[in-house]
């Protein structure tokens, strides 16, 4: 089990290198070639963040591990509004606006909401799978219209810089990083659900979501030291939104995923937990650092609840 251990941390650290290799080579290369950082922000960076996501995702149901893959769309999101958000509004309360309540965190609850109530069929099917993309490409395209732009902090740090053969290389590089780190993390956490005596889900909802979830961990404890948590909020909702709406929504498209009992449950807890999210965005346009304590805490005890029943 040590060497099942052993190989998760490394699969981690491969999505999260991978991960942010592609997202600045990639911003580097299409600036050279003339593309406009309104759509840069909107394709790369938006997409390339989910790159871990997806990776373990799809890996996992094309090996069969329909629960792990299930379980890490769904555990990566309420790992993102429970632990990181709840840990961002502790450092520093966190400001909300009309736009990230009204607009995209309307918008996530009610994705999260269709997709539970498709959950009942027993089956998240191709059709379903397209619909979510359909979705997604009309929320990208609503945001291009509007002139609006995702991930300005990983842009910011590109600036000024020229691409070279160099980011090219580091492109390659980061494909391939996070394919062997996504099959790496689907091997280990099914050995290590195999040892402990638990189900894959139990292990896919909480181990492996927090593993895919680092990227976005260590990007908003940056943008916290810098000064810049009112951009937290947006880019952890949209990053829930991109997670559904892309990585489920693509992997459905590929392989229809079945739905187990336990994954109907997750889901019913996920739209609770942005349901929460909403009202404490909502009561005095902020979230405040005891707030934030609850998410963390709330996000605690569902993982003691996962690992003893």
């Amino acid at each position: 089990m040590l060497i099942d251990i052993i190989t998760f941390v490394v699969s981690a650290l491969l999505l999260w290198f991978g991960a942010q290799w592609i997202v600045t080579s990639a911003a580097l290369i299409a600036r050279r070639w003339g593309v406009s950082e309104l759509v840069i922000g909107l394709t790369i960076v938006a997409l390339g963040t989910s790159a871990p996501e997806f990776l373990v995702t799809i890996n996992a149901a094309l090996r069969g591990h329909n629960d792990i893959s299930l379980s890490n769309v769904v555990g990566s999101n309420i790992f993102n509004l429970g632990f990181i958000l709840g840990l961002m509004a502790m450092i520093k309360p966190l400001i909300s606006t009309r736009t990230i309540v009204y607009r995209d965190g309307l918008l996530l609850f009610l994705t999260t909401a269709g997709i539970l109530a498709v959950s009942f069929t027993g089956e998240l099917g191709r059709w379903f799978g397209g619909t979510l993309i359909a979705l997604l490409a009309t929320y990208l395209l609503y945001l291009g219209l509007k002139r609006e732009t995702v991930g300005e902090d990983e842009l910011e740090e590109t600036r000024g810089q020229k691409a070279t053969w160099k980011h090219g290389l580091l492109l390659v590089s980061g494909f391939a990083a996070i394919a062997a780190g996504g099959h790496l993390m689907v091997t280990a956490a099914t050995n290590i659900a195999t040892s402990l005596g638990v189900s894959s889900w139990v292990i896919g909802v909480t181990i492996v979501a927090a593993g895919t979830s680092l990227p976005e961990l260590v990007t908003c404890l940056a943008a916290s030291v810098r000064g810049k948590n009112e951009m937290l909020l947006g880019n952890l909702i949209g990053s829930d939104f991109f997670n559904f709406a892309g990585v489920l929504g693509l992997t459905c498209l590929l392989k229809p995923l079945p739905v187990s009992a336990e994954a109907s449950s997750g889901l019913i807890v996920l739209v609770a937990m942005v349901g929460l999210v909403l009202v404490l965005l909502r009561t005095g346009w902020r979230v405040t650092r005891l707030e934030g304590a609850l998410l963390i805490t709330i996000n605690l005890i569902r993982w003691a609840g996962d690992f003893l029943t």
